[in-house]
Parts: C-alpha cells; sequence; structure tokens
C-alpha cells in the first residue's frame, strides 16, 4: 500500500504553474484576438499572409532582408508616414543644415515626390556633370534605405535649368538632354547599391529644362534637380 503524501508537501506541488500558465495564455490570445479587431484591412492582410507563408511572404510585403519594413504599400497616409521618416533621417545627417533647404518632400498625386535641387557650386552633382558629389552619395543612400522598405514601384527623373551647353544644338553635342538623363541613371544606381531593388525602378525620366520648379526664373540653379518618385500604385 502506497505510502500518503503529507498535506504540507502536496501544497507544495507545481500544479499551479500549469493552470496560471494557461490562464496567462489565454489571456494573450485575447489580447491578441482584440487588436486585430481594432487593426487595419492592410495590417490584418500583412498578418495574415505570414502565417500562410512565413518564407516567402516578406518578399511581398517590402519588409526588405532584415525584415525592418512595415509591410504596407505606399497608400496617401503610408505616404505621409514615409515622408515624416525620410525627414527624421534627413535631420539625423550631419551636414542637415547646409542640404535641408536643397530637398523637398511632398505627397502629389502619383506619389511621394523627392526633389533634390542643386546650388550655384554643384551641391549633389559636379556642375555640368552627372558626377555625384560625396554629399550627393550620402544623401542617395539615406534615402534608399527608408525607399527600400516600401514595396512601391520608383520613377527616377533628371532636370536641368535652361542654361545651354557650349557648342550644344540639337542635333549634335553633349546637352542638357543628355545631362538630364544621366543624373537620373546615376542617382538609380545609387538608390539600387543603398538596397532598393532594380526591378522597383520603372522609369528613368530625362527632362532637360522642359518642367523647371521655378518657372519664372529658368536658369535658376534650383531647377537643376533630381527628382524620386515612390508611386502610389504599380500599375
Amino acid at each position: 500500500m502506497p505510502a500518503k503524501i503529507p498535506m504540507s508537501k502536496r501544497g507544495r506541488s507545481g500544479a499551479w504553474k500549469v493552470a496560471y500558465a494557461d490562464f496567462a495564455t489565454a489571456l494573450m490570445a485575447l489580447f491578441i484576438v482584440l487588436w486585430m479587431m481594432n487593426a487595419s484591412t492592410a495590417v490584418k492582410k500583412s498578418v495574415a499572409g505570414y502565417f500562410r507563408d512565413p518564407r516567402g511572404f516578406s518578399s511581398k510585403n517590402g519588409s526588405g532582408p532584415a525584415g525592418t519594413g512595415e509591410g504596407l504599400r505606399v497608400n496617401p497616409q503610408t505616404a505621409a508616414d514615409l515622408q515624416n521618416r525620410i525627414e527624421q533621417a534627413l535631420r539625423a545627417m550631419p551636414d542637415f543644415g547646409k542640404i535641408g533647404q536643397h530637398v523637398k518632400l511632398s505627397v502629389t498625386g502619383e506619389g511621394l515626390r523627392i526633389d533634390l535641387m542643386e546650388n550655384d557650386k554643384g551641391m549633389f552633382f559636379v556642375t555640368g556633370s552627372a558626377e555625384p558629389t560625396p554629399t550627393g552619395q550620402g544623401l542617395l543612400s539615406v534615402l534608399a534605405t527608408q525607399i527600400a522598405r516600401m514595396p512601391n514601384t520608383i520613377v527616377v527623373e533628371g532636370h536641368t535649368d535652361a542654361l545651354p551647353y557650349r557648342n550644344a544644338r540639337p542635333e549634335k553635342g553633349y546637352s542638357n538632354w543628355e545631362l538630364s538623363t544621366d543624373r537620373a541613371n546615376a542617382a538609380r544606381r545609387l538608390l539600387c547599391a543603398g538596397g532598393v531593388p532594380a526591378e522597383r525602378v520603372v522609369e528613368v525620366r530625362g527632362f532637360a529644362s522642359q518642367k523647371p520648379i521655378e518657372a519664372n526664373a529658368p536658369e535658376n540653379s534650383r531647377n537643376r534637380r533630381i527628382s524620386i518618385v515612390v508611386r502610389l500604385t504599380n500599375e
């Protein structure tokens, strides 16, 4: 006949720990359900997609190799959020005081537009050349880190002022058309080197001086700019 366990020893058994763990797990599950009930449709799709395909879904939702992205496509609201993140990243740059007034971010009907406007001395590109300056390389690297977190397609534009190249003619010579396109391509390469997948860049546009940002001063150096557009749709 087995010996009886004294009440004092039975009181020190660990059965209560199992019951408490079950209670804590159920409570956590309740909190998750309540959170999901109030989450946006995009978040619900992202979470559901992860559980359906935890290995492959990150390539679709734009979380990136480190899984740091939100997994949400850019829409007018997330475009504003991306704008705020980029502005914060720019303020953290050591030379922000020098470049801040030459960077303009705006949400348009096409998407989040980022304009990098030159000064008279050539801030982001060597004057008259498609070679990026160290400042331009550093800025595009910061932008690439933020843009790479979103899965949306990207357009890169090059613009110049109205000052013509010496000896350039419509049928001959290196002109503002070549310069604007070459600078846009140089910016594209730096974005891809910074982590933006090459297939996400769907257009590289060169406009020469056709779309000045300072329309009343076509020779203003601010018209020389690179524009990066994170599109709202991928169409």
